[in-house]
């Protein structure tokens, strides 16, 4: 049996890393677009299969890292 402790945190940036923040999640949304675009013209849905088409694209075209390129695949299904 396994414990999942959840953990609700409050990001205190400086102003040089809210602008980050704020850059990364754009980026992301675009992407995310994007990928989106591409589901429904392939009409693709599943999280897997859809990846297969997106996924490096989403990092080379975004420089998107190994851990947000996946998640804008997730955000549209």
């Amino acid at each position: 049996m396994s414990v999942k402790l959840v953990v609700q945190v409050r990001l205190m940036p400086t102003s040089v890393q809210a602008a980050a923040l704020e850059a990364t999640l754009r980026v992301c949304n675009e992407a995310a677009t994007w990928v989106s675009g591409v589901a429904f013209e392939r009409g693709e849905f599943k999280n897997f299969s859809l990846r297969k088409h997106t996924y490096e694209q989403v990092k080379t075209r975004w420089g998107l890292g190994a851990q947000a390129a996946p998640a804008c695949d997730q955000e549209n299904l």
